[in-house]
């Protein structure tokens, strides 16, 4: 392990060893996933911050009645929606008020990602359908602030080798990741001995198996911490997002998956934690705020005024630890094997775990059917490289399609 190999592989130079600061000028944004949770929240933090950034481009799914406001309040140059129906929609409901040029579908994100005005890119869309944005902001030479988990799950390699090749910077929103280059900052890459990945546990964490068998949607989205979109929050309750979130940190910081080291802390105050090779660890410690990571993503290497009270470690006062139990939440483990064995493993395991999502969503299945239908989705897979974003692109289709496949075997027609 060296210092400029960690640098590449995060697609900059300044997440270990000395800071400076980055210019006070004006930060021209482009938001991807603008009225999502990690949207509205960073569009909070742009609000609280006039001078410092500049909304160019919103990009949005299917909720015109939020994304009609942020256009009224924001005034961006373009602005995105999922698809050509939505798109005239839109332009109806905008009525020429705005100068705001409406485009649509994965074309319409990727173009607004690339503008040449934009600095920064937040990448908050949910799920696999924030790839092909990511990858062209990154290609466009954007530094991006990254919430799409998936992303780099599903082309980690691709992703971190143009961000090296372009010097373009990939800062992490989640506040796990957040936690962790935080923690790195002014050290030596080399001196590193272990990440420590922590997490709530979500509404689940002692459930006996009998009880999980009997979890319902609507337990499930009762995070008794965060306040979180449906897929991430199901990803928290079955522990999916802390093994996804390992195979991120693979990519972000160079490491291994066996450097990883993942704790349950049901408090959420310690967001993750380094660990280098004399012994010392370092955590970084924080309120369960979003507005927290999103300010720093937006403002790194800087952290700017959260508008958010202290952490009162005596009205905290004790901090507890202990380890996942991978028996009652095997996603954890089918996650972690994912990212050992590597390649296109990863995407199938995102793709299925899509599928599978939406099912228990649905109702179609149970809880403890979800790591059932992505355990046997990747069983079916024969792993290959993913030199391209058209191999991740494929890897996540197929990992998809077999999905669907796997749960009409179990349910009938999905």
């Amino acid at each position: 392990m060296n210092v400029e190999r960690c640098s590449q592989a995060c697609g900059t130079s300044t997440f270990f060893g000395s800071q400076t600061r980055n210019s006070t000028a004006l930060k021209n944004i482009c938001l991807l996933g603008s009225t999502g949770y990690i949207g509205t929240n960073s569009l909070t933090v742009i609000r609280k911050n006039p001078g410092e950034y500049r909304v160019i481009a919103l990009g949005a799914g299917r909720n015109l009645d939020i994304l009609e406001k942020q256009i009224e309040e924001f005034a961006p140059r373009f602005a995105a929606v999922i698809n050509s129906d939505l798109a005239r929609e839109l332009k109806a409901r905008l009525n020429n008020r705005f100068d705001t040029k409406v485009l649509h579908g994965t074309e319409g994100y990727a173009y607004i990602a690339a503008l040449p005005e934009v600095d920064l890119v937040i990448a908050a869309m949910t799920g696999s359908s924030g790839l092909v944005p990511t990858y062209s902001a990154i290609s466009a030479g954007k530094d991006v602030a990254l919430a799409n988990k998936e992303a780099l799950v599903i082309a980690g390699s691709v992703l971190t080798s143009e961000s090296q090749r372009l010097g373009v910077h990939i800062v992490p929103i989640d506040s796990e990741h957040s936690a962790i280059m935080q923690s790195i900052q002014g050290h030596v890459r080399e001196d590193l001995k272990k990440i420590i990945l922590t997490g709530s546990g979500g509404p689940f964490k002692d459930y006996s198996l009998d009880e999980l068998s009997q979890a319902t949607p609507e337990a499930a989205l009762k995070h008794p911490n965060w306040r979180m979109g449906k897929k991430i929050t199901i990803d928290s309750a079955t522990m999916m997002n802390k093994g996804i979130e390992a195979i991120e940190a693979k990519w972000l910081f160079d490491v291994d998956v066996d450097q990883i080291e993942i704790l349950l802390h049901p408090q959420s105050i310690v967001h993750s934690l380094v660990e280098y090779v004399d012994g010392s660890i370092i955590a970084q410690l924080a309120f369960p705020d979003m507005r927290i990571p999103i300010s720093y993503a937006l403002s790194y290497p800087r952290h700017l005024d959260a508008d958010l009270p202290s952490l009162d470690l005596l009205e905290v006062g004790s901090l507890n630890f202990e380890k996942p139990d991978t028996k009652r939440f095997r996603c954890l483990q089918l996650a972690l094997t994912a990212g050992k064995i590597g390649q296109s493993m990863p995407a199938v395991l995102s793709g299925s775990n899509e599928i599978a999502v939406r099912a228990f969503l649905e109702g179609k299945i149970g809880f403890l059917d979800i790591p059932q239908l992505v355990e046997k989705t990747m069983e079916k897979h024969q792993v290959f490289a993913i030199n391209s974003i058209d191999h991740a692109v494929e890897a996540d289709r197929w990992a998809q399609a077999v999905a669907k496949e796997v749960l009409e075997e179990m349910v009938g027609n999905f």
